[in-house]
């Protein structure tokens, strides 16, 4: 079987959505857990591990402040994949601009509302909490823009995974802790590594299957550096990673001087651990699937793993401060 076939595409609805439903696909609301988790887990993190007392008002605006950027910057890639030529395939839950829903310009300015807004709010947390969180979110908000923008895009030169799990792991978790306590600390690093491999595991799944059209366009991703076959071995390793690094981080923590040891509640990760084997099959089977919307369809159904293993984290940090 030719394992370089193109997934099949989507035909474009006939129908004329919604305003609603336009600006629902354009904004693609299932890859927010990707952003917004690592803060709900960081800010849970201060308060159990932390011993931060928790400010319900300060969280809520981080929250809504990361899931504006996220989106923005969402917004402005597509913007500039179909500008670029790269996005003319129709994917089953994305695409308001390749659909012809909203133009090229209508999103670039929703975009940049909203990366306005999400910067203003940045900057009332920085007023409340103090320079560290500045730097975090500076951080954060330039590789956000320089993603799909400027001379040098990181996305088109291989380095979209190190911004997704730099931006949608270490320092969403980092910055949350930092909102909450009002320090840095390495605890929120080094335990938001597993999820922020699943943040990468979303934009493999992505960048798997659009290879042929990034490849044609120029468009240099880890997935198109890899090939077909060797992005197959990389998302297991990115679905399964996560559960190793658990086990290994408990056992870790507990023997090296100076890390915060890792609850064992954080088995309850392991739950996840059937849909992560699913996953994989639908990858295994994208060229032979009984459903040819799985492979298509695969980064919304990782986000939903990146979801579950997230609250899963959550809900261990909880169990460990009830047993405690």
């Amino acid at each position: 079987m030719n394992t370089n076939q193109a997934a099949p595409e989507i035909e474009k609805n006939e129908e004329a959505p919604s305003t609603l439903k336009k600006w629902l696909v354009a904004f693609r609301p299932f890859a927010l857990p990707a952003s917004t988790m690592p803060v709900i887990f960081g800010s849970v993190l201060a308060v159990t591990i932390g011993q931060a007392t928790f400010n319900w008002q300060l969280f809520l605006l981080a929250l809504i402040g990361m899931a504006l950027l996220h989106t923005g910057s969402n917004l402005l890639n597509d913007v500039y994949d179909f500008k670029k030529g790269i996005d003319k395939q129709v994917n089953p839950v994305s695409g308001g601009v390749v659909r012809g829903w909203i133009t090229a310009a209508q999103a670039k300015s929703m975009a940049a509302l909203l990366l306005v807004i999400g910067a203003l709010i940045g900057l009332f947390i920085v007023s409340q909490v103090g320079m560290d969180i500045f730097w975090i979110g500076l951080i954060g908000v330039t590789l956000g823009v320089f993603y799909t923008w400027g001379p040098a895009p990181l996305k088109f030169n291989a380095l979209g995974d190190l911004a997704v799990f730099l931006n949608f792991g270490i320092l969403g978790a980092l910055g949350a802790w930092t909102v909450q306590t009002g320090t840095m600390s390495w605890t929120p690093v080094i335990w938001a590594v597993p999820m922020s491999l699943l943040v990468i595991a979303i934009l493999q799944a992505n960048n798997w299957r659009d290879i042929h059209s990034d490849s044609a366009g120029g468009i240099k991703t880890v997935a198109s550096l890899l090939g077909d076959k060797s992005s197959e071995k990389y998302f297991i390793f990115l679905i399964m990673g996560p559960f190793l690094i658990i086990i290994a981080l408990l056992a870790l923590t507990r023997i090296s001087a100076g890390l915060q040891p890792m609850p064992l509640a954080f088995l309850i990760t392991l739950l996840a651990i059937p849909l992560a084997l699913k996953l994989i099959e639908k990858g295994r089977n994208r060229f032979n699937s009984d459903q040819p919307l799985d492979f298509l369809a695969l980064d919304g159904a990782t986000a939903q793993l990146n979801l579950l293993f997230g609250l899963l984290c959550v809900a261990a940090l909880g169990v460990d401060k009830l047993i405690a």
